[in-house]
């Protein structure tokens, strides 16, 4: 990033953590457009909120997938339920675990925590107690 995009950032941040969301969608969108995976993810949130713009699930999904699909631990957390709960999507476990495991894998405690769950209930999987036993702690449980 250059020195004025780490600016256009953390002004960015700061209003989106100030609750000034228009003026974080007006930062962080063309960051987004750029590539920066934490920006997706700020800027997928405002949509499916609709905080600062109108909400817009599609939006909200196209951003949660870039963040996610760029690695970003807490997008790809964030896309799992999404898929979990239908939320912008068609309910789809199998892709829910897909998401939540990758998030999982880069030791997101929360993700960690929701896949132990997802195996101890069965929910959309077969249960498997000792892979929710593994998850659990992982996850400091």
């Amino acid at each position: 990033m250059s020195d004025t995009d780490d600016m256009d950032f953390n002004s960015g941040m700061s209003a989106f953590e100030s609750k000034h969301f228009s003026t974080a969608m007006r930062f962080l969108s063309p960051l987004a457009e750029n590539g920066n995976a934490d920006a997706m993810h700020r800027v997928a949130i405002m949509y499916q909120n609709g905080l600062g713009v109108g909400h817009d699930p599609e939006a909200a999904l196209a951003w949660m997938l870039k963040a996610a699909e760029s690695g970003h631990a807490v997008a790809q957390h964030g896309i799992g339920f999404m898929f979990m709960e239908g939320d912008g999507v068609d309910r789809d476990m199998e892709q829910a675990v897909k998401w939540f495991t990758l998030a999982a894998e880069q030791g997101l405690a929360g993700s960690q925590t929701t896949l132990a769950m997802i195996y101890e209930e069965g929910n959309g999987v077969e249960k498997n107690p000792e892979l929710a036993k593994e998850w659990y702690a992982k996850a400091g449980f």
